[in-house]
Formats: structure tokens, sequence, C-alpha cells
């Protein structure tokens, strides 16, 4: 298949450096929120400079550069206490952005005009993705008033204690004069709105919502009308697939969306399907489509979707009638803007910010089919791993990975250890991302070489291929991955001896799953992992997730969920396992953990937990992923070489 015009993305020389050199310690700068003017002719980020490795995230400002070169234009910072996010471009080239000052618990919206930075309104809690009105005269935002924890359900719930279930965080469409004035909430207090679009004639929104717990109603989330004058509510459509990114074409006829199975809000993926605005079945124009779409936008350049198809990132353009054309950009790259993967200008001027695992991240616009690079703040930042992208066969799927290789100046002689990474999801995939920091960078620094594999279930295939393991967790996708590792024994000087295993939430379910089926193996991290998907059902808090990947409730089925829990088999579990979870998480609660740790000890198997406190399904305390990073190194080498 012709993938349009194929650019690979150029930087500057990388100088070859070992891993200990002094140069691996410089800052490197991020670009965060991009967004660019309707005329094309500069695009905003929130800059910040992160040290490797450092016990705190800096504090960015905002930049606005010119797409033409990369020069900077202006630098916004009126909140010395805040931190900004949401960055949108107004219909006049106004900028409006999110000030958030957590000491305080407000968030700000606020827009940059000739004189400065004004504030517009004040949200005693949270706000995010503002809207410019198609006349400019309005912005909507979506406030949570007086929230409780953090938006998603990934982040740290709030303690379970009390009466149980009674009271929510909502998250509502607000409205603000973009010349001042009171904001007015607009949206029903019952209906967690979780994204949104102005119709083209500024009566009202298509969003997709749930009544309830917004961290768990997501997956039966409809998309439907809003009325901006009376918040009056109609739905559209119901799918019968998660939807993300609803989009209105300009005529206020059709809305777009993509749909498919996700396992995750945020984490998007699925084909295209579009509904008529009056209501009805939505209709799949993308059927059989061999990738997944992953963003959408629909304005004056028509309807175009960002797309992952295998290793390639990709921009392609969707006739609602006629289904997907061939892509007009690809790259093996890991591609960001705000509120989507890449931002279009009237102009037709595409910008985006993109990395791969040996560049750092850097900004790019210009024409469609090929977007030239415009800042060099990372092109000297050392590369530490040569990454190949792989390919296997299994169970009849064609499947990718990515196999990274450390850049030792003296490779040791022999073969090396290498440990597999499997992604949270299961619907995601693993993107090419700038390895300079954490995680696998501290791995690769140890000496280990790292192995992706994007299973079956992943992202990048096409719906059929993240839809093959619903009722089948830890059956197909184990397979593919076991399968993808003799391939990268094939390519490369691997110790089939020396392997161990690591993943996160899905990953961390894989990894205590294979434990009971493999004996490959020799050393195993699992991080906030599922253990006995019958205990899992009642305890988690989002537990209408599950429906579409096993096709029943735990309470009618019983039998699928049991046969895919690790501890129906935890005799056969051999491997030393590090586990560790927060203390806080809701997604998988960390009862999961302790059951299977009480397991392996039952049974004489090596193993360690750590519970981290205040921590929800990803750990954010810099402290805490410190301490985690060095009990991860110490495990696998303590199994993998004998220290």
């Amino acid at each position: 298949m012709n993938k349009g015009h194929s650019v690979r993305i150029s930087y500057a020389s990388v100088i070859a450096m070992t891993l200990a050199s002094s140069a691996a310690a410089q800052p490197l700068h991020s670009f965060d929120g991009l967004v660019i003017a309707p005329a094309g002719d500069r695009v905003a980020t929130v800059d910040s400079a992160d040290e490797p490795d450092a016990s705190s995230a800096s504090r960015g400002v905002i930049v606005v550069r010119a797409t033409a070169d990369g020069h900077i234009l202006a630098r916004i910072d009126p909140c010395k206490t805040c931190n900004y996010s949401s960055l949108a471009y107004g219909p006049d080239g106004q900028l409006t952005f999110v000030a958030r000052d957590r000491k305080a618990g407000t968030s700000a919206l606020m827009v940059q005009g000739a004189r400065g930075a004004r504030r517009l309104a004040t949200v005693n809690g949270l706000a995010a993705s503002p809207r410019w009105s198609p006349d400019g005269q309005s912005i909507a935002l979506l406030v949570t008033i007086g929230a409780r924890k953090e938006t998603g359900a990934t982040q740290a719930g709030v303690r379970q204690v009390g009466e149980i279930g009674e009271t929510s965080d909502e998250k509502r469409i607000a409205i603000v004069p973009a010349g001042g004035g009171a904001l007015r909430t607009v949206s029903p207090a019952d209906r967690f709105v979780y994204e949104y679009d102005w119709r083209p004639d500024g009566q009202g929104f298509v969003a997709t919502t749930a009544k309830g717990d917004g961290d768990a109603n997501w997956w039966v989330a409809t998309i439907d009308a809003i009325d901006a004058a009376t918040g009056a509510v109609r739905t559209i459509t119901a799918p019968a697939t998660q939807v993300n990114f609803p989009r209105v074409s300009p005529d206020g006829k059709t809305v777009a969306f993509i749909g498919g199975l996700m396992s995750d809000f945020g984490s998007v993926g699925g084909d295209v399907w579009t509904v008529p605005f009056a209501g009805g079945a939505a209709t799949d124009v993308t059927p059989g489509y061999r990738g997944t779409f992953t963003s959408l936008t629909w304005g004056e350049g028509g309807l175009r979707g960002t797309a992952l198809l295998g290793d390639q990132a990709a921009v392609v353009p969707i006739d609602p009638a006629k289904g997907a054309s061939e892509p007009l950009w690809t790259a093996k790259a890991g591609i960001a803007a705000e509120g989507a993967r890449v931002a279009f200008a009237r102009s037709g001027t595409m910008a985006m910010v993109a990395q791969d695992f040996e560049h750092g991240p850097a900004i790019f616009a210009g024409p469609v089919s090929h977007p030239a690079q415009i800042t060099s703040d990372n092109n000297a930042y050392p590369a530490i791993v040569q990454a190949q992208s792989i390919t296997w066969k299994s169970g009849g799927h064609d499947v990718q990975g990515w196999l990274l290789a450390p850049r030792l100046t003296h490779a040791p002689a022999g073969k090396a250890p290498m440990i597999t990474v499997v992604h949270g999801g299961p619907s995601a995939a693993t993107t090419p991302g700038f390895v300079w920091q954490k995680d696998n960078a501290a791995l690769i620094r140890a000496g280990y070489w790292l192995f992706l594999p994007n299973p079956r279930g992943s992202y990048g295939q096409g719906e059929a291929f993240t839809a093959a393991n619903k009722r089948d967790f830890g059956g197909g996708d184990l397979k593919d991955i076991l399968a993808g590792i003799d391939a990268a024994e094939a390519v490369a000087p691997i110790d089939d001896n020396r392997l161990g295993l690591m993943g996160h939430s899905y990953g961390g379910f894989m990894a205590m799953w294979t434990n009971t089926q493999t004996s490959r193996f020799k050393a195993i991290y699992a991080g906030a992992g599922l253990s006995n998907w019958i205990s899992y059902y009642g305890t988690n808090g989002i537990n209408t997730w599950m429906i579409p990947f096993f096709g029943k409730t735990m309470y009618d089925d019983p039998k699928v969920y049991w046969d895919a829990s690790a501890i129906q088999f935890i005799a056969k579990a051999k491997t030393p396992t590090l586990i560790a979870v927060g203390e806080r998480d809701i997604e998988v609660p960390p009862t999961q953990s302790v059951e299977y740790w009480n397991a392996l000890k039952a049974h004489d198997v090596p193993t360690s937990l750590v519970i981290y406190p205040d921590e929800g399904h990803g750990f954010r305390d810099p402290a805490h992923v410190a301490d985690l990073q060095h009990r991860i190194i110490e495990w696998f080498d303590r199994y993998l070489k004998g220290q």
C-alpha cells in the first residue's frame, strides 16, 4: 500500500557519546499543548526544560513562535504560581489558556491581548478544553467546580469512607463572554461531559456524556446535542462502541467520531463513524481499514484523521461518503498537539510536536505533505538507544514491535539480557518516544535490551486486530509476545536464558498471568496488575469497561473471568516477581496485588510488594518513581545478572 509522502524526520547530527557522558545530564526541552493560529503564521506551546530524573516537574511558560522559522515572538507568564494548559486560538487569532493555581485550588481562564493577559473567569476547581465560539464572541470550557480529585480514572481516587457512591465530581460545559462577564454553566449537573465540539451555528454543542460517576461511565457514554441557551440534552446516537473525538461538519448536518474497542478514555483508537446530527444509527465509513484512527479534525480542509499504520504515524483524509484516502504524510514518530495529534490552520498549514526513540521532541510546521522542523533545542541531546521496528507472524496476524539496543561504547562480549515491556491497555500501542530518563532509560543504562511488542489487542493493524483478544486475555496476545521474542532473538544477540518481563495495568496483568503459563522468563515486574478477575470485578471503580471485552458481566458469565485469572494457575508460578501498586488506585485496586503477593509467598516464589501512599493508577510522586526505578533495576540485576 502506498502510504503517501513518507517523510523521515530530519535532525542535526547527534554527537557520539557513551552512556556515562556528562552531556546526558542536560535538560530536555518539552513542548506541550501545541496549537496553531487560524492564519497559520504562529504556534503556541507550553515550554519547559526538564532535568533528568528530577525530584519535581519543571514549571512551564507559554511560548509563541513563527511557523516559518520557529523564532520566538512572545513569552507569556502572567501567574508565577500557576501551571498553564489547554491552549486555544480564537477565529481572529486570540490566544486563550487555563492557568491553574494548585495551592489556591483555582483554575483561571485567561486570554492574551495586545496589553498582556487578562483573566476572564475563575473556577474553584478544575477547568479544561476551552473552545472559541464560531463567531468569536464567547468561549466554552469544561469545568469541575469543587473537584474532589484530578479528572480521570487513572488519577488517585477519593478515599472510600462514609456513604459510598452518593456523590461524584461533575464535569460540565460552561460559557464565558469573550469580552468579559459571568461564567454560566450550560450542561446539566447530572451529566459528566468528556469531550465536546461547537456546532457551526454557535447554538449549541455535540458532546460525549454519561450520567453519574465520570470515572466509571465513559464506556457507556452517548453522543448528545446540548443546547447552549437552555442546556437541554438530546441523544444523537448511543453507539455500541466506545467513542472519542466527536466533530461536527462545517454545514452542521453530520457528526463524525472515532468508534472502537477502547479500554481507557484518552487512549484513542478505532474506525471513523458518522451519524446525522438529527439522530439515528451511526455508520462506519472506514470498515476493514488496516490501521487505527487516533484523532479527528473537521474544518475547511475537510475531515482528516491521524492514524497508526503499523509502525507509522499518518495524516489521512477521509471522505464521509467514500472512506479513507491515501495518507498525506507518514513517519515513524510519536506526534502530539492540543486536543488532537496534529493542528491545522485555515491556510492548510499543519503543526505538531514529533519525536522518536533516538531524537528528542521538536516542533514541525508547514504543508501537510512535508512539514519542516522549526525548533532545534534538543538536536544535540544524545541518543542512548538504537531502535529497530520488527514484524513477525503469529496466529495468522501480522504483529509489530520495537527493539531497543543500548548504545554502549564498550559492548559486553557475548549475548545480552533482554526485558520485554508489555504496554497498558489492552487497547493501546507502544509508539516512538524519546528515551532519556527514568523507566526505559534506566534499564538501557543498566545494559538491558528492551523489546516493546504490540500484540493482538493493540492499535495499528485495524479493528479486527484490536478486537482479537476479546474473551481471550492471556491467550493469543501471549502467543504473539513469545513469537516476537523469537523474532527479536533472530536479529539481535539476545540471551534466551536471561529474559525479563514487565508491564503496568494490562501489562501488569500479563506479567502476573505469564508467570503461571511459562518459565521462559527469569524475573518479572508487575505494576498495578490484575490477578483475579472474579474478585476484581466487584472491587474496582470502573467495571463497565469489561463488558465489551468479556461479553457479559462477571455475575452472568463467571467462567470466562476465572479462566483468565492468574490465581487459578498460581501453583505453576515459579518466576521471582516484584509487585508495585498505588494505595488509591481505582482502576486496579491494590487488593489485586496483595492477593497475588500472598499466593506467591504461599508457593515459596521469591516476591516483594510495594504499595505507594496516595498514588493512583500511575505513579506521579518523583520520590516514589525514583524508589520504584531503583527496585526494578535491583530486581532484574539480581535474577538476570546474578548481582
